[in-house]
């Protein structure tokens, strides 16, 4: 969405600049992604005066002036306009400026006579297209001010990631209804250029179909279109726009059309409205009728474009043929000219569904479509429609002569209850009632207090707030996510219990970290396996294609990276998985602890400049420290194991302490021993097989083994479309329908994929003691699509296996 810096001051008042309103809008509603200046390169353009003017002596058109540009000096300036006066000011490139257009200004020579700057015309300064005369100002700004002082050009477009939740924002009242609300500022719903809405002319309202005195409304699909206002003015002259509504369209990077074209872009973008203006002479019966195409209708849109028109699209006819796509754009033969004296102007409510089809029906995407897809305000579509006309009339002349209103208004929004308690429950502080209400009211909602907290209605304009918890985030963002505490609160999103494994390794992790050790979250990936080591089909890097046995084995890599580098003083561990495989299943997950530890026990210090090293004694120090926290309450002891350097830990989760071979084969030899634990802390639980459980608990982080014969089955994604039956049987009520299923399984064959009973019904049609139970069958051959015969075949065969096995029949039609 590219907003206007500018124009969002229409609605909201304030002296911030373009990049402070941006990144107040990023913190607290929506992306700033970039912020382009405009008239940036006028920033060098000066209020100049004529002094003196006259005739140039070699030229019969041509001036030589003389301009006070508030430098002091008086300026020798050729001027080639004729409406150059004396005592106006006017627009002064100095000499070295640069012009919109690239040229640079040279003092220079001009049949004779000495030229030091240009005075400028609108199309120079890139301003408008009038190039006859030099751009008069009037101002009271004294010589030498800057131009960009004086003139209303200097903007910035702020370019805002719009999301689709948030349609409101994607006009510049909706951004200043946000602006507002962050700042604390009053805004208003009307821009201060817009003149006083429409007067009070008659409004001919009905639910499907009115008729007023120059023309008529009828709406036969008020589910694609539950409201169509439409305002007929009268005696418009369609012209060039005023400067301030063209600037206001290339602000943001529109092109000006004609005035009254113009008049609904304005709307557009800057009430989020799309609405239409109709030459109100070309619509046949001087009638609009909103209903669904038929066969062979088609459209010349407003881009020249031909368009065939599926059957049910929903379009804008008048009495004979469509005039417009619904909510898309308007017919070439219906548009507003110069010639156009009587406007029909369209504002109305499109189901976004049914503007996403005809959109998707004849591949057009406009702005209008954009917003009618995601949402528009449905309101306010009459006070909208009051203040286009206005518009209209402001800058075309004309005078509004009635509105018809056909269909039904929006809706009361639901209200929602918020209760502070729950608020503060999930934002982690306590925000007064007051203060949400305040916040809540600032977005245009109603609050209403009760006893259960505050009962909010959403305005009209918000789709997105429905429950609770869309009005806490609110709150939220206004207050601001950075003010919000970051640690962590006492609160639970649930009542699950964490598993014990998840446990143990919290409470191992916590105790190696207080104890000096660095954690590490290496992959589980390693370069080194046998037959019976689990191999990646597609691993991330071909030199490391094995899961992991040992977490030993990826903490030694880690070692040998260190000392490449001259790191020899380690203290490292990690908490993950382990994967050992087996013959006849999928490979076994461990839950291990390892810690690996090498060079100085303690950092040097001037009282011990060569602490001692980490031995074997220490290693066994941490393992026993690491069992007594993995599982309190169980005595942890270290025994000696086959070899000198290998100990078992004897504890219910088994693990050894030693030396590191791997570590030591290729280690420097200013290098210390390395020396390092592994234990296991449990095994992942089968996917097939449930965990036992003791009072909702799982007993212990300990091996659970699931039974050979429950295995976790694979089987690839198909690759062949599947063909599906339904089958509507009378089944006697005496005959289960898992019997039915049973019979349908067994005479399927094997190609049969999926039984689903999807359908009961007793009723009419149904004889007695009988029910109708539909079943949907889907059959599938995994080489090839099946035939149409051969799936008749398999229908003809089961209904015929039913017949004569259970004394079920089809239900007729």
């Amino acid at each position: 969405m590219i907003v206007s810096h500018e124009w969002l001051k229409q609605f909201v008042p304030h002296t911030r600049s373009a990049q402070d309103i941006g990144d107040a809008l990023s913190r607290h509603c929506v992306t700033l992604d970039h912020i382009e200046r405009l008239g940036a390169e006028l920033a060098s353009f000066v209020v100049a005066q004529v002094v003196e003017a006259g005739r140039h002596p070699n030229s019969d058109h041509l001036w030589v002036t003389k301009v006070d540009d508030g430098s002091g000096t008086l300026l020798d300036v050729v001027c080639g306009a004729p409406n150059v006066v004396v005592g106006t000011k006017y627009p002064f490139a100095r000499t070295g400026t640069i012009m919109p257009g690239g040229l640079k200004i040279e003092k220079r020579k001009i049949r004779g006579e000495t030229s030091n700057g240009m005075l400028c015309s609108s199309r120079e300064l890139g301003l408008g297209q009038e190039h006859d005369g030099i751009l008069a100002l009037e101002t009271d700004a004294a010589p030498g001010t800057p131009l960009l002082d004086v003139l209303p050009i200097a903007d910035a477009r702020l370019d805002l990631d719009v999301l689709p939740n948030r349609p409101d924002l994607l006009s510049h009242v909706g951004v200043a209804r946000e602006v507002a609300a962050v700042l604390g500022v009053p805004m208003s719903e009307r821009p201060a250029e817009i003149a006083s809405a429409a007067p009070n002319v008659p409004v001919h309202g009905a639910p499907s179909s009115a008729a007023g005195a120059q023309a008529t409304v009828r709406i036969d699909d008020a589910v694609s279109c539950p409201r169509y206002v439409a305002a007929v003015i009268t005696g418009v002259q369609v012209g060039p726009s005023p400067d301030w509504l063209r600037q206001r369209l290339e602000s943001i990077g529109q092109r000006s059309i004609s005035n009254v074209v113009d008049a609904t872009n304005y709307v557009l973008h800057g009430l989020g409205q799309p609405v239409h203006a109709f030459d109100l002479a070309k619509l046949a019966g001087k009638g609009i009728v909103v209903r669904p195409t038929i066969d062979g209708e088609s459209i010349v849109t407003l881009d020249g474009t031909m368009r065939s028109l599926t059957a049910g699209t929903t379009v804008i006819c008048d009495g004979e043929r469509p005039v417009a796509l619904a909510g898309l754009m308007g017919g070439l033969d219906s548009e507003v000219t110069a010639t156009t004296t009587d406007v029909l102007l369209e504002v109305a409510v499109f189901e976004p569904r049914f503007v996403r089809r005809v959109r998707r029906a004849v591949n057009l995407s406009t702005d209008a479509s954009y917003r009618f897809e995601r949402g528009i305000d449905g309101g306010n579509t009459l006070e909208v429609a009051r203040t286009a006309a206005a518009l209209i009339t402001q800058v075309a002349g004309g005078q509004v002569v009635e509105f018809i209103d056909v269909g039904a208004p929006m809706a009361a929004r639901s209200a929602v209850t918020v209760r502070p308690s729950r608020l503060a429950r999930v934002l982690g502080v306590v925000v007064a009632p007051s203060e949400i209400r305040h916040r809540l009211e600032s977005l245009g909602c109603t609050v209403v207090e009760d006893a259960h907290g505050l009962v909010v209605t959403p305005p009209t304009w918000r789709h997105d707030l429905l429950i609770e918890v869309d009005l806490i985030e609110e709150v939220a963002r206004l207050v601001g996510f950075d003010t919000l505490p970051d640690e962590l609160r006492p609160f639970r999103p649930g009542n699950a219990p964490d598993h014990p494994l998840h446990l143990a390794g919290r409470r191992v992790r916590d105790l190696l970290v207080g104890m000096g050790l660095a954690e590490t979250r290496p992959m589980p990936f390693t370069s080194t396996g046998d037959e019976h080591t689990p191999r990646v089909r597609n691993p991330l890097a071909d030199d490391e294609p094995f899961l992991r046995a040992s977490i030993i084995d990826t903490l030694a890599r880690r070692a040998e990276y260190n000392l490449t580098r001259m790191q020899g003083n380690l203290r490292l561990f990690e908490v993950g998985n382990v994967f050992i495989g087996t013959a006849d299943r999928l490979p076994r997950e461990e839950v291990r602890v390892g810690a690996l530890i090498m060079g100085s026990r303690r950092p040097a210090h001037f009282t011990e400049p060569q602490p001692p090293a980490f031995d074997l004694w220490d290693a066994k120090e941490i393992a026993v420290r690491v069992l007594s926290a993995a599982f309190p309450g169980q005595s942890a002891t270290v025994v000696a194991g086959s070899t000198p350097a290998i100990w078992t830990l004897a504890v219910e989760g088994r693990g050894e302490v030693g030396r590191v071979e791997t570590v030591a084969l290729d280690r420097p030899v200013w290098a210390s021993e390395a020396f390092g634990i592994e234990v296991t802390l449990g095994v992942m639980p089968s996917a097939d097989v449930a965990a036992p459980r003791a009072n909702g608990h799982d007993t212990s982080p300990v091996e659970r083994q699931s039974p050979a014969s429950a295995g976790v089955r694979f089987s690839a994604l198909p690759t062949t479309p599947a063909a599906e039956i339904d089958l509507a049987l009378l089944v006697p009520d005496g005959v289960a329908a898992a019997t039915v299923e049973q019979a349908l399984r067994s005479a399927g064959g094997e190609l049969l994929e999926q039984v689903t009973l999807f359908d009961e019904f007793r009723g009419a049609g149904v004889p007695e003691a009988h029910r109708s139970l539909g079943w949907r069958l889907t059959f599938r051959h995994p080489e090839r699509t099946l035939r149409d015969k051969e799936i008749e075949g398999r229908r003809a065969r089961l209904l015929d296996l039913l017949d004569k096995e259970l004394g079920i029949r089809p239900r007729a039609s």
